[in-house]
This record gives C-alpha cells, structure tokens and sequence, in this order.
C-alpha cells in the first residue's frame, strides 16, 4: 500500500473550518489525561473557525499559517510569528498540530520547516516552540529535530489549572530549515 501524499501550502480565511476541526480533534486526542476531560469535551469547532477566519482574514506582517492536507482534508497546520520573548530575532512556533492519523508520515517535519522558512525569510534567526513538559511525544519529536530543551516552567492553563511547559529552541533557525 503507498504512503500518503501530502500537500503543504499557506492558509487563508476558506480554510478555517477546516483548520478548526484538526485543532478541535488534535487537542483531544493529545492532551487527554494531559488537560481536563470537562475543558476538552467544551472545546468548540465554531469558536474556532470564528478565530481561525478573523485571523487569516487580517494577518500580521510576520506571521504564518501553513496547511497540510491529504487529497481528501486538511490534516494539520503550524502557525508562527515573532517571538513572546523579548529576544532580537528570535520567532516563535505558537502552534503546530496533526490529527493522530497524519503522524508518522514526515508531515510534522514538513510543517515546522516550513514555518521556520517562512519566518526566516521575514528576518528570524532562530526559533522556538513550547509544549507541555508532559507530553512526551512532542517532546521527542523536537529533541529529534534539534532543539534543546530549557527548564520547564511553570503556566497557568486552562481553567486555571498549573501546568509546566518546555521552550525547544534553535539558536540558528537554518537549522531546522
């Protein structure tokens, strides 16, 4: 049986539903026994795609939203920009997600690189990404890649709740790209 082809390409405000459904389906799929059952089962598709539409409608300078998606559907998108961090020309990763059925395949790979293309060409020369300490999946596949790992770090997450996150950073975003 062949593998899967995918396609990587720049979203707009018509993708939002989709973009919506793989962060819904993502998110439960990653985060169960990581987040709250309650705030999972709460998360909502329309929000959203409200979101997703605003934000590809009106998009910063800087900022990047990447697609990937099969012949049938959009299975998985990276967004980026500058960084949170007041570091000089440091971008930042602040999503990047694949329903469970599109991992494996190289397209994570794919996306992230991608993003650090696009923001290299806007001037960033190194990159990061955060992702909760435990959620070790993640967490390999960034080590895998290159990034050192930082001192987790205490966040407030949904609901309130404490959670520890890990910053993985590129000190020179070529290398992932």
């Amino acid at each position: 049986m062949a593998e899967p082809q995918f396609v990587v390409f720049p979203a707009g405000p018509t993708d939002a539903d989709a973009l919506a459904w793989v962060h819904v389906s993502a998110w439960r799929e990653t985060y169960r026994d990581l987040l709250p059952d309650a705030f999972l089962a709460r998360m909502s598709e329309a929000a959203h795609a409200r979101r997703f539409a605003r934000a590809l409608g009106r998009p910063g300078l800087d900022e990047v939203t990447l697609a990937a998606a099969d012949r049938f559907d959009i299975l998985g998108y990276a967004q980026g920009g500058p960084s949170r961090r007041p570091v000089p020309g440091e971008a930042e990763v602040s999503t990047l997600y694949l329903v469970r059925a599109a991992q494996g395949f190289g397209l994570g790979r794919r996306l992230l690189a991608g993003t650090a293309r696009a923001l290299a060409a806007r001037g960033a020369t190194s990159l990061m990404i955060s992702v909760l300490r435990d959620n070790h999946p993640a967490r390999r596949f960034y080590e895998h890649l290159g990034g050192e790992a930082e001192t987790p770090r205490q966040e407030r997450g949904p609901g309130g709740a404490l959670l520890f996150e890990v910053t993985y950073r590129w000190a020179d975003i070529r290398a992932i790209t």
